[in-house]
């Protein structure tokens, strides 16, 4: 997820926001006021009801009578193959497609999944498609003229009244917008389901030339994918989701669908995007086919957060809560790989307990140099101290760590962007939800909680590949108790005492950041 260091922030001290009121107070003025449309068409659709109408569904029927309570679950580690799996999925459906997403960038593999939709919607696949406007970058013109297919309807949530200039909406609607959607669902005919962190853009899928994230999806068959495609509809039908058509100043017709089509197109073909998209598709499409054989076949339920509750209540959401109750239950372990770790004192107390009790803690998160947020990555140091004084192991990954820094051009910066929890080696959690006050309690959220111990040792392994020394550095005290950060270079030990490979203004700007009273937005 990228979130700028300069968001506007709801609980900033009155004197911080006072001062950027008057700084943008001009730029308001002259733009004057915008207000969102209230009344406007809103077709209603669910999901498929009748999952098993086709050809896949029934192929995968008899497994799910042959395991009464489960479901099937398989990872989705590396970009490659998690990218491949979106495309076979359209593909392969035959009745719909929904799609709920917090970012979808208008690069190499975000054209590519567009226009294979919009193929998908030719030959009479509905098509959903719900994006949060935080991660449209003012794009409607593109996504109005793909929703004129008669196929296709595109809602964005909670979206801004000045379109083009979300600036403005956080100045003078600052309590509505700072709620976002970070949900990543995609659901294929109400029967194949990918959860988990990735959003739709060439970062997340390791083919961006210059950064690459280490991220990870689960996919899923069987009755949790019917419980995604309700929380789907819940934010679908609900009034945070609005029709892109309402927010444009004149309809787009199936000419403007035509002309983009024809770009897409176009820039595809002259695109870098190095596999051979068909050829993956068919691979992938065999093993979704086979799903019912791959899969982990487990209990498991869809965790997510109500937007309503935590706009109109203020209380945190069920993630949490989710999260809460798993933790009151560890005996053994607790081992955590998230992107963002902002734990404020609570936090420290909590794992300080478990350490006592005898749980071994364990934590991955970003380097100051991987990480692509200063300002998360100040609300994690401000604690990394105090986390090693309570007994729980520390790692940040390094930016040019081994496990991703080879993409398909050579180098590429690494960056953590998964969100994964494993409990006592027998449960997990995958999904959008990192380990920091937004995500509690800003945000919506989504993810898959398993009961398989099988499935958490695979996640398990994925999670030790990432903390070995040449992919991140160990934090421990030194004599004195003062931090050092210890890795290895060509199998020899090396030690920094400062954050490693960064330069004196990032360190200054993460200390800055560190000491500004915004750690409740982090």
């Amino acid at each position: 997820m990228y979130r700028s260091f300069n968001t506007p922030l709801v609980e900033l001290k009155q004197a911080a926001r006072l001062l950027t009121i008057l700084f943008l107070l001009p730029i308001v003025l002259a733009a004057g006021c915008a207000s969102l449309p209230t009344e406007y068409p809103k077709t209603e659709s669910n999901a498929l009801e009748d999952y098993q109408s086709t050809a896949l569904g029934k192929r995968w029927a008899a497994a799910e009578a042959e395991h009464p309570g489960e479901s099937g679950f398989a990872l989705l580690r590396y970009g490659h193959n998690a990218f491949s799996t979106r495309i076979a999925m359209v593909d392969l459906a035959e009745k719909t497609l929904d799609l709920q997403v917090y970012i979808w960038e208008l690069d190499e593999t975000g054209r590519i999944l567009a226009e294979r939709l919009i193929r998908a919607a030719d030959r009479g696949v509905r098509v959903r498609l719900l994006v949060d406007d935080m991660g449209l970058a003012a794009a409607d013109k593109g996504v109005a003229s793909i929703d004129a297919h008669p196929n296709i309807e595109i809602r964005i949530f909670n979206p801004f009244a000045h379109r083009g200039n979300s600036t403005l909406d956080f100045i003078t609607d600052l309590d509505r917008v700072n709620h976002r959607m970070h949900n990543k669902i995609m659901i294929m005919d109400n029967g194949f389901a990918v959860v988990g962190g990735r959003n739709i853009g060439d970062h997340y899928f390791g083919v961006n030339q210059d950064t690459n994230f280490r991220d990870l999806d689960i996919a899923a068959i069987g009755p949790v994918v019917r419980d995604i495609s309700k929380v789907f509809d819940h934010f679908w039908q609900g009034n945070w989701a609005v029709p892109i058509a309402a927010l444009v100043d004149h309809p787009y017709t199936e000419a403007d669908l035509k002309t983009v089509t024809a770009e897409l197109q176009k820039t595809i073909a002259a695109g870098n995007y190095p596999y051979p998209t068909d050829e993956d598709s068919t691979a992938l499409a065999e093993k979704i086919t086979d799903a019912a054989d791959i899969a982990i076949w487990a209990p498991g339920q869809v965790v997510w957060d109500d937007p309503s509750r935590l706009v109109e209540t203020g209380e945190a959401g069920d993630m949490i809560e989710m999260l809460h109750r798993k933790i009151e239950n560890v005996q053994e372990s607790f081992t955590i790989e998230s992107a963002y770790f902002v734990v404020r004192d609570g936090g420290v107390e909590r794992i300080k307990e478990l350490v006592d009790s005898g749980v071994k803690v364990r934590i991955l998160t970003n380097s100051l140099v991987s990480n692509d947020v200063l300002a998360a990555h100040a609300g994690h140091a401000k604690y990394r101290k105090r986390l090693l004084e309570v007994g729980a192991e520390v790692y940040e990954l390094r930016a040019d760590a081994g496990v991703i820094k080879k993409n398909w051009q050579g180098e590429s910066r690494a960056g953590l962007h998964t969100k994964a929890m494993i409990f006592d080696e027998q449960t997990l959690f995958i999904g959008s939800f990192n380990l920091d006050p937004r995500s509690a309690n800003i945000n919506t959220e989504a993810g898959l909680y398993v009961e398989s111990p099988e499935l958490a040792a695979q996640l398990l392994a994925y999670m030790d590949e990432g903390i070995l020394p040449e992919h991140s550095y160990r934090l421990k005290l030194d004599d004195d108790g003062d931090l050092v950060w210890i890795t290895e270079d060509d199998g020899v030990e090396v030690r920094y005492d400062k954050d490693p490979l960064s330069t004196f203004g990032q360190r200054f700007m993460s200390g800055f950041i560190g000491i500004l009273p915004m750690e409740s937005q982090l």
